[in-house]
């Protein structure tokens, strides 16, 4: 990971290379959320009416996540679990130790109590993101880079926070099309480091398409 983050290092060193970086990014979000707006409107719709019919509580949730520059924002989503999840993951977690393994390994749980039934669906196909194109727009998102992380998390990260932290992060990424939740944390830090070293709006355009692929054949989610 450290070698990973040597290299994001040095390409800093070429401010011309990274402008037109950051100018290809952002055109590529704006001009793909504006282009299927019509589309994404209508998909927000039908599945906040889901949730709001589906269970008590709000219909969006926001999280507090690191951008770049190591700044926070509200990442939103589709509310897909229960209102007091808090309580309920550290209750079946004292109870369940496979579990609190299965939970310190990635952060996820393939049987997790906290989830609805329609929020189970949505996350399946990664539906509960569409939101976080409003964050995509407002810039504090793109549609690839590395997954937005917690404060906790950065410990995780070691040295690769430092290449974490000069891009914006991604909606999705190269972890999604690389095993999604099948994947352990580490494994998912380091593609994160990879991706930011090796950037290409080609690569991007792939991970777009092969993002889509993963969703529809459901691969690695739960």
């Amino acid at each position: 990971m450290s070698h990973t983050a040597g290299r994001v290092q040095s390409a800093s060193d070429k401010p011309a290379e990274l402008f037109r970086y950051r100018v290809l990014k952002r055109f590529l979000d704006v001009a793909l959320v504006i282009t299927f707006s019509p589309l994404i409107l209508l998909l927000v719709a039908v599945v906040a009416m889901l949730v709001k019919m589906s269970s008590e509580g709000p219909v969006f949730y926001s999280h507090r996540r690191i951008g770049r520059g190591g700044t926070f924002f509200s990442m939103w989503k589709f509310r897909t679990m229960c209102v007091d999840s808090a309580g309920l993951l550290e209750k079946y977690l004292e109870q369940n130790p496979d579990a609190r393994t299965e939970w310190n390994k990635t952060h996820k749980l393939r049987n997790d109590p906290r989830v609805t039934k329609i929020g189970a669906f949505l996350r399946r196909y990664s539906l509960d993101e569409v939101p976080q194109l409003w964050n995509v727009f407002r810039g504090q998102m793109s549609l690839v880079g590395p997954r937005p992380i917690v404060a906790a998390e950065v410990e995780k990260y070691g040295d690769c926070f430092e290449c974490y932290r000069r891009v914006v992060p991604g909606l999705t990424g190269m972890w999604q099309v690389s095993g999604r939740s099948e994947l352990t944390y580490g494994e998912r830090v380091a593609l994160d480091c990879k991706y930011v070293g090796d950037w290409s709006l080609r690569r991007d355009m792939l991970i777009l398409m092969k993002t889509f692929s993963s969703v529809v054949n459901q691969d690695g989610a739960f």
